[in-house]
């Protein structure tokens, strides 16, 4: 096989990826048209797999910013092609991150893919690849509320504006979080190249248990409750409202069964 064939192959979207987005489009459909015999159970289909997208392409940009950074190896390990059978802690990167959505509507921040660093030469190229991946969510946050902070719900079934509202507070939760200066988090990644060597050294040792730290914490209710009143300040700043939020997860948490102010609602 040539450089060039290999480069495109390397490159080529996966059919898994393919497949989930279509996932998203169907469930997508289904939650606009209400064709669902249930729609808490197509929100949920809806949402998830649309979070799976987005994890996709979070690890997406770390990889591909890596890629023009520097490391070239990145296409050699399958994360060009948004597999997220291919990324490095398929547990961390895919079915945590969903399993805390299901459990605790909460965007998790996804793993890592591997990104050898030492083939990035400059510091703010190091510093742009750990951005790129919360960026993405940022991103993907504007586009699902974009409909809110233009003014555009005329004619947005309700059912499908709710789990919009939902789907963006994930983003934004994620990004936040990602955002940490926190060792093993992608904030702490933007500024690990600007600290001395002595400082990193003393601090690689806690970056295994840093997300995990950051979850502690945040059980703890007066943290958890200045958490979550900054995500809904940012919420209310794109036009979305709490209640929709609420009434969105009330949704996709189908099985508990649907809470009577959302119905009322």
């Amino acid at each position: 096989m040539t450089t060039a064939a290999r480069a495109h192959s390397e490159r080529r979207i996966s059919p898994v990826f393919i497949g989930i987005a279509a996932v998203t489009a169907v469930t997508g459909w289904a939650v606009w048209t209400d064709f669902a015999a249930s729609p808490g159970l197509a929100v949920f289909l809806f949402v998830v797999s649309a979070w799976i997208v987005s994890l996709c392409l979070h690890e997406y940009a770390h990889a591909r910013t890596a890629l023009h950074g520097g490391d070239i190896s990145v296409g050699a390990k399958g994360y060009l092609t948004l597999n997220p059978l291919k990324y490095t802690h398929a547990l961390l990167s895919i079915a945590l991150p969903v399993i805390f959505v299901i459990m605790g509507g909460i965007g998790l921040p996804g793993g890592a893919v591997f990104i050898e660093m030492h083939r990035i030469r400059q510091r703010w190229k190091h510093s742009l690849v750990s951005a790129a991946g919360p960026l993405t969510n940022v991103l993907f946050a504007a586009v699902c509320t974009a409909p809110f902070w233009l003014g555009a719900l005329d004619g947005v079934p309700v059912p499908f504006r709710l789990a919009l509202a939902f789907l963006a507070m994930l983003q934004v939760t994620a990004a936040i979080l990602n955002f940490l200066p926190v060792p093993g988090l992608d904030g702490y990644g933007v500024i690990e190249p600007w600290l001395s060597y002595k400082v990193r050294r003393q601090v690689e040792p806690f970056a295994p248990f840093g997300l995990l730290a950051v979850f502690v914490i945040l059980w703890i209710p007066e943290v958890n409750g200045v958490f979550f009143d900054a995500i809904h300040g940012v919420m209310d700043a794109l036009g979305v409202q709490q209640i929709e939020i609420y009434c969105g997860r009330d949704l996709f948490t189908f099985w508990d069964g649907q809470n009577e102010f959302c119905v009322a609602g």
